[in-house]
Order: structure tokens, then C-alpha cells, then sequence
């Protein structure tokens, strides 16, 4: 039975995919969130660097070694280079966000990311043992990180929309109906603005001649944060992506060329998306 409590910390991408709502309640209810955060944090490093080794096991072992290191590290110095963008677009367009949340939302993405990653990780041994090609196995485990990746940003798309959906729910307006039965009407003000909306006819309800309270849903009037919120969300998506292909080839080599020496860091020069047409091209030449 699926709860809202703390899960163990390698089995957490388990209560994401199987119940997600209740991750997404607390974020929302920011009920412990350092907890949460962690446990996504030390269950995607640990897959990161399992499928990082699987990558730099096409050159030596140790080159697998500092791949465990560095891919872990690729996702979180994203994470930190590009968390303070997230908040503070959220500040200007009204979503009421804090920190944690946003650290959490992300974290949700990143460990689905990692978990799917290192899922596809024998199927990249298999293709490692039985076609030692570089430039294939480049291309495949690269596009195995970009499917994982799309993935898990969708699951940050629906949190994100999940916690819009509850800052965006109407008040509810205690009402007293009075005696003889007769349905009482009930001003409400909605928004930050306070805006009138017509009075609201209360079913009529009591107990033994005393007014019973009733809780009334008053629709809620101011709704244009949330596409805004989300349309930043998407280009903030962006930018996290192009921040991560191009921290990746800062960090290169992660799979190592057999044709050079084993390396810690390559020189800058030219960019990710040049060398992957590059390579594509040499699987057809």
C-alpha cells in the first residue's frame, strides 16, 4: 500500500514510478523534504556511476573508474549552475515555489534520468562485448541518455503541474445556513486582488434549529501564473539541457577513444553537437 512516508533510499525510484501523487503531495506540503531529497540524490549518484563505469569501460578500467566520478558530477553541477534560474523565474511570474521544492522537482527528474540509465546499462554491455565499435557505441549510449533524460524531465513537467494545480484551487467559504431552512448567501473575495464574485446559495441544513457550517468551493478567478510558470518551465528545460551537453564535453572523455591514451580531461575545442554529427558520420563511412 503506497504512503506518503520516506521510502529506503536505493528503492525510492520505486514510490516514484508506482505512486508518484503522493511525491508530488509532499513536495507540495514541503513535508520532509530534506529526507526525500536525499534519498534521490544518493540513489542517482549511485546509478550515475554504475553506468558511468559501464562508458568507460570501452578504454581501460580506469578510465571506467573516473567515468563513475564524473557522470554523477555532470548532473549535479548542472543541477546547481542552473536550480537558481528555476526559483527566481518562478519568483517573477508569481508561482509560489520555494527552494526545496524546486531542488526536490528536479531531483525527481534527475533520479528517473539515472535509474533508466543504468536499466539500459547491459544492453550497452551486450553491444560493448559483441560490436567493439566506438563510434556506434558512442552514438548508442548517447542516445540511451537523451531518451532517459527525456523521460525524466516529463516527470518534472507533471510535478511542476501538480503543484500549480493546488496553489490554483479555490478557497473554500465556511458558511452558517440559519434557521427555518432557508439557503444563506455567501460573499466571497478570491485572489490576490480580492476580486467580488457574486454571492453563492448555500444548500439550507440544520441541526436542531442551530446554523450548520458548510463548506462552499469558490472558483477561483486569477489564473494567468500558471502558463506562464509552466511556459518558463519548458524554456528553462533548454537551458538546462544545453547546460548539461556542453558541461559534458567540458568533462570529456567519458568513453575514451581507443586510438588516444588514457586522459583525465581533453583541450576545449569545437562543441557536443559538432562531434556527434562527426560521429554519426563515421558510422556511415
Amino acid at each position: 500500500m503506497a504512503t506518503n512516508g520516506p521510502a529506503s533510499g536505493l528503492l525510492i525510484i520505486e514510490r516514484i514510478l508506482r505512486d508518484r501523487n503522493s511525491i508530488w503531495t509532499q513536495i507540495i506540503e514541503e513535508h520532509d523534504l530534506n529526507r526525500l531529497t536525499s534519498q534521490m540524490l544518493a540513489s542517482s549518484a549511485v546509478a550515475l556511476a554504475c553506468y558511468g563505469a559501464v562508458l568507460g569501460s570501452f578504454h581501460s578500467p580506469l578510465m571506467a573508474l573516473t567515468s563513475a566520478i564524473k557522470l554523477p558530477l555532470l548532473f549535479l553541477v548542472t543541477l546547481a549552475i542552473c536550480l537558481p534560474t528555476l526559483y527566481l523565474f518562478n519568483l517573477v511570474f508569481g508561482a509560489r515555489l520555494s527552494v526545496r521544492q524546486a531542488l526536490a522537482l528536479v531531483m525527481v527528474a534527475i533520479t528517473v534520468t539515472a535509474m533508466l540509465s543504468v536499466a539500459f546499462a547491459p544492453i550497452s554491455l551486450f553491444f560493448l562485448i559483441t560490436a567493439h565499435d566506438y563510434a556506434f557505441f558512442k552514438v548508442l549510449n548517447v542516445g540511451i541518455l537523451t531518451l532517459t533524460a527525456i523521460v525524466g524531465l516529463r516527470f518534472l513537467v507533471g510535478g511542476m503541474r501538480a503543484l500549480n494545480d493546488k496553489q490554483d484551487e479555490p478557497p473554500a467559504v465556511t458558511a452558517a445556513v440559519g434557521n427555518g431552512g432557508q439557503p444563506a448567501l455567501v460573499p466571497a473575495q478570491v485572489g490576490a486582488a480580492h476580486d467580488p464574485v457574486e454571492p453563492v446559495p448555500v444548500p439550507a441544513a440544520a441541526v436542531g434549529g442551530q446554523p450548520l457550517p458548510v463548506k462552499v468551493a469558490v472558483p477561483a478567478t486569477a489564473t494567468t501564473e500558471r502558463p506562464a510558470s509552466m511556459t518558463l518551465l519548458y524554456v528553462w528545460i533548454m537551458l538546462f539541457g544545453f547546460v548539461g551537453t556542453q558541461l559534458a564535453w567540458t568533462l570529456r572523455p567519458f568513453f575514451g577513444s581507443p586510438d588516444m591514451p588514457f586522459s583525465l580531461f581533453r583541450d576545449i575545442e569545437g562543441n557536443f553537437y559538432a562531434q556527434i554529427l562527426r560521429t554519426i558520420g563515421d558510422l556511415f563511412s
